[in-house]
């Protein structure tokens, strides 16, 4: 019998994070559904200060903090891209890249995502000087100057984040004054690397390779000031947010921006449907309360689903599964090494149901930190799977494995299948952070039995008859760029004239310098074409039938 779920939830930001644990802690049969790492706006932000109870604490921490709790409770997580959804019938369907999920009810929390201006410029050096996330980007500006466009909270923490990087930041806002919390603005105008300029808007930006001229308008007396630069600078865009709610058009109401209207119990117009955190229309839109609108929605849920059942006459037999027995309030101890030990546990699980044997293939290069320590990072994740192995060899041991996995920057790992084919997979970095689990669905999509992939898909994947080489340039704070990584990855495993490399690029100088790149993701066609932001398997192919 097709599984049914008690409670679906779309989207692992804080709502949907909160959701999960309040619905598992009522004993609801859970899963959340998210398509990057959890966390969303949250895992990118670099402190978060206002939160109640939490002081001086990491966006990522409180993520992963939030995370652990949820599944302390049950909610399973899965990784996929929401594609398709029915709301019409008592039990609800979404159609996912990972596959098909019912349930008895569900809770949209995708989110929003950052708003562009659209001024000249903007759009084509996006990725060569103009950027939406300080913590993913922030460190390629390190010794330059950035502009930051916006006056609220955003802007304000974004720019003292960008402070430990940039020589100096200053802030365009077309407003009179802030319009985040006044302790906030104090910090901003305490900082001695930032300048603010009120009532200016910028009205272009442009240079060669990088941005190096931008042109601003002070709205009030309408004066014109150019800054130009012998060197490249940045511009940050934080202006707010455009819910993300496409893919519920025609399913859900909406108001005329996309919002989706709930009553105080996070109901939308569809019995059995909640929505909760930033894609519901609200004076307010930050943690807490992402956090309070997920805890609304899944005690609703949780009355609603009681009574499906009860109605259903069905309630012994679809009693939900036994949860955790144990409430944990905080994660465990780092244990010695690089996972830790919640984190181990989880990958040990997704080891367990891998169908074919895997090698993990490094090539040391003494010379080089880096490889050092991808060498002792892949032995620790080597031993949590029977069917995962190692190989180690040092540079110029072992000339024919080199030229097999094509080893030409250190650090380096190749992927081999059950009968030693190289795959086409490899990562010159260490899979940490979010990586980490672009690492492991390599590991899982090689092993089988992998993600859903559509016979569409996979029929153009198929006809590539030409030697592709695709480059993720990914930093490790990016929660972005697993998207494109794992994409590409399963590419190469699909089709073996295509190899997927995943670089780091802030370890990789030479690289860096080659295409200019100054924002990641970023994709590199055959050494050749170069395109950021994260894309999914049908835009890569488009990309490669060029």
């Amino acid at each position: 019998m097709e599984k049914i779920y008690d409670v679906i939830i779309l989207g692992g930001g804080p709502a949907g994070l909160s959701a999960g644990l309040y619905a598992g802690r009522a004993r609801l049969d859970t899963v959340i559904i998210e398509k990057g790492i959890a966390g969303g706006q949250a895992a990118t932000t670099s402190d978060i200060d206002n939160y109640p109870g939490v002081r001086n604490a990491k966006g990522p921490e409180v993520s992963e903090v939030m995370r652990n709790q949820a599944e302390d409770f049950g909610a399973e997580f899965i990784n996929g891209d929401i594609l398709e959804v029915d709301f019409s019938g008592e039990i609800k369907i979404v159609k996912t890249s990972g596959g098909e999920y019912r349930g008895r009810s569900v809770i949209i929390s995708t989110g929003a995502r950052p708003k562009k201006l659209g001024f000249p410029g903007e759009a084509e050096y996006t990725g060569r000087g103009v950027a939406y996330c300080a913590t993913c980007d922030g460190e390629f500006f390190t010794d330059l100057e950035v502009f930051v466009i916006g006056a609220g909270y955003a802007a304000a923490e974004e720019a003292i984040y960008l402070t430990r990087f940039a020589k100096k930041v200053t802030i365009i806002a077309r407003e009179p004054e802030f319009t985040c919390a006044k302790s906030i603005a104090e910090r901003v105008f305490e900082n001695e690397k930032i300048e603010v300029i009120f009532n200016t808007e910028i009205v272009e930006a442009s240079g060669d390779e990088m941005i190096n001229y931008a042109k601003f308008r002070n709205n009030v007396t309408k004066e014109v000031w150019e800054y130009k630069s012998g060197e490249n600078f940045g511009i940050f865009v934080f202006i707010g947010y455009e819910p993300i709610t496409e893919k519920f058009h025609g399913h859900v109401k909406m108001d005329d921006a996309g919002y989706i209207p709930t009553d105080e119990n996070m109901k939308t117009d569809i019995d059995g449907v909640y929505a909760a955190g930033d894609l519901r229309p609200k004076m307010l839109r930050q943690v807490v309360t992402a956090v309070a609108d997920g805890a609304i929605a899944a005690t609703a849920a949780e009355r609603y689903v009681s009574e499906f059942k009860r109605k259903s006459r069905k309630s012994e037999a679809e009693k939900p599964k036994a949860k955790a027995q144990v409430e944990k309030d905080v994660i465990k101890d780092k244990k010695p090494g690089f996972l830790k030990e919640e984190i181990a546990s989880q990958l040990r699980e997704v080891f367990q149901k891998m169908e074919k044997n895997v090698t993990l293939v490094t090539v040391v290069d003494e010379s080089v930190k880096k490889s050092l320590e991808l060498k002792e990072v892949l032995e620790e994740i080597s031993e949590l799977g029977d069917k995962l192995k190692l190989e180690v060899y040092k540079r110029g041991e072992n000339p024919e494995i080199e030229e097999k996995i094509n080893a030409d920057k250190y650090p380096v790992v190749a992927f081999l299948d059950s009968e030693g084919r190289y795959r086409g997979v490899k990562f010159h970095g260490i899979p940490g952070g979010h990586e980490l689990n672009s690492f492991v669905m390599a590991v899982y999509n090689l092993a089988g039995p992998g993600q859903v992939i559509s016979v569409d898909i996979l029929e153009k994947i198929k006809e590539i008859d030409q030697k592709v080489n695709i480059k993720v340039g990914v930093s490790l704070t990016c929660h972005h760029c697993p998207d494109a990584v794992i994409a590409a990855q399963r590419l190469a495993i699909e089709n073996e004239n295509i190899e997927a490399e995943m670089i780091d690029v802030l370890q990789f100088a030479d690289i860096r310098s080659k295409y200019n790149i100054m924002s990641v993701p970023t994709i590199i066609i055959n050494d050749s074409e170069v395109t950021f932001g994260a894309k999914k398997i049908d835009e890569i192919l488009q990309m490669l039938k060029k």
